[in-house]
């Protein structure tokens, strides 16, 4: 029997409701204030237990139970992890997750942190094997309900539009949405054929989106449901690309690979669709026989080379026309990529001159005493088993052996070690990764690049 003297552990208690996008707010189970209500009466009950309510609870409205990446819940997470919560109560259980994977992570967290939760329509207590049990029963029961929705979903969605109908999505240049079909705009719609008719004419798509974007046309502005204003932006060859391959402007729908009949108006007659379709066939057919192939080594500096003007500059190609002709690489800017060539006045840059001058410092700055300090250090705090000497025969090593890597070991390397390579107009700026000294000890381990080149040194004695 209890007595006055007992001490009542205090359990902070936070209440969190979700509503999905797709449920009605209106009904009184699913909405957001009978949830906290019957939260917080659920926490008053037990208010003999310790039980006491925090400040500020959870509410999560218009976020799919299947999502775990919803503000509140980050928020309510953060806090058990900072030990401000002991007990999160839910309405019902799939409020706080409809996965059974992701709400196994989250009794993970609560565990390591001393956290558990109660339902309020659910005897389940997540700190006995009875109520984990239970928890997993109901959790696949809701993340089969959540599948089958989906499935239902996505069987609407097609049948809808195989029926000709717009299920959603940014409507394209030349129409409005109106009921879940397309309705012509018809000053969009004049820009539009006068696109087309056009690159029937230039039949180049580079010369095409430079006209464009000097004349200031764009992509389609337009409100998304959400009220929110999504203006155009310059027209790229990759969105020209896109446009004169849907069969929208001819009056279909695609879907899933297949075409179907679209209750909407066509922008764009047969015999003009056909002769784009026709110069397309023709570029590319060019494209493969000149450009790279994706058996091609691997460019060096993807990722990290940047133009004087902090465009990021893209690796690209050509090949002699010849059988078997040589492949020349090259950088160009993000914008000539979008645009043509000649857009950015950098140009493009050979690939094995960069690349070289890159190496050049590469190798420099891993055999230079600092760095090769650098190393030791980091791998003395690893404690790897590798003593000085085989660190600085390692990293010499790496220079002359950097010519027989194969070149994705290569490119490896030069990610694991540079952040950034900035063209300037004088020469190259190379930023080091803050980490890469540190991921270079791990290299020296067994069964890595730093453990062939300690026994290269071994053959070599």
């Amino acid at each position: 029997m209890s007595s006055t003297n007992d001490v009542v552990t205090r359990k902070r208690c936070a209440v969190y409701c979700r509503v999905s996008s797709d449920e009605r707010l209106d009904q009184s189970f699913n909405s957001i204030d009978a949830q906290k209500e019957a939260g917080q009466a659920f926490i008053l009950a037990r208010r003999a237990e310790g039980w006491i309510p925090v400040a500020d609870d959870c509410d999560d409205p218009g976020f799919s139970g299947g999502n775990m990446d919803r503000p509140a819940l980050r928020r309510l997470m953060a806090d058990i992890e900072a030990g401000r919560v002991d007990i999160v109560v839910v309405y019902k259980i799939d409020r706080l997750s409809r996965s059974l994977a992701d709400f196994a992570r989250m009794v993970e967290v609560f565990d390591r942190y001393g956290a558990s939760f109660s339902a309020v329509t659910q005897q389940i207590n997540s700190a006995t094997s009875m109520g984990r049990l239970m928890l997993n029963v109901l959790l696949s029961f809701a993340q089969f309900e959540r599948e089958v929705t989906g499935e239902r979903i996505r069987d609407k969605l097609a049948a809808s539009k195989a029926k000709g109908m717009w299920m959603g999505g940014v409507p394209p240049l030349g129409y409005d949405v109106v009921n879940h079909t397309l309705v012509i705009n018809e000053p969009e719609a004049k820009t539009v054929r006068a696109i087309w008719r056009r690159f029937v004419e230039l039949r180049s798509s580079t010369e095409l989106s430079r006209e464009l974007v000097r004349d200031g046309v764009t992509t389609k502005t337009w409100t998304n449901t959400h009220g929110v204003l999504r203006t155009g932006r310059p027209i790229t060859k990759q969105n020209l690309y896109k446009a004169f391959r849907n069969p929208v402007y001819i009056g279909k729908i695609r879907h899933k690979g297949k075409i179907h009949v679209g209750l909407h108006q066509p922008i764009i007659d047969q015999p003009l669709w056909d002769a784009v379709q026709a110069i397309l066939a023709q570029e590319a057919s060019i494209r493969t026989s000149a450009t790279l192939t994706r058996h091609s080594p691997p460019a060096l500096l993807r990722g990290p080379l940047f133009a004087p003007n902090g465009e990021r500059m893209l690796p690209t190609g050509t090949r002699k026309k010849t059988a078997g002709g040589k492949e020349y690489l090259y950088y160009i800017s993000s914008s000539d990529k979008k645009f043509g060539r000649g857009t950015n006045p950098i140009g493009s840059i050979p690939a094995k001159a960069i690349e070289s001058m890159v190496v050049e410092q590469l190798l420099a700055a891993l055999q230079s005493p600092q760095t090769i300090q650098s190393v030791w250090d980091e791998v003395r705090r690893q404690d790897n088993g590798i003593n000085e000497p085989a660190v600085v025969i390692a990293m010499r090593n790496i220079g002359l052996v950097w010519n027989e890597l194969f070149p994705a070991e290569q490119s490896r390397l030069v990610r694991l070690l540079i952040d950034r390579v900035q063209i300037r107009d004088d020469g190259l700026d190379i930023e080091w990764h803050a980490t890469g000294w540190a991921g270079l000890a791990g290299e020296l381990a067994p069964n890595t690049i730093g453990a062939e080149l300690l026994e290269l040194e071994e053959e070599t004695i």
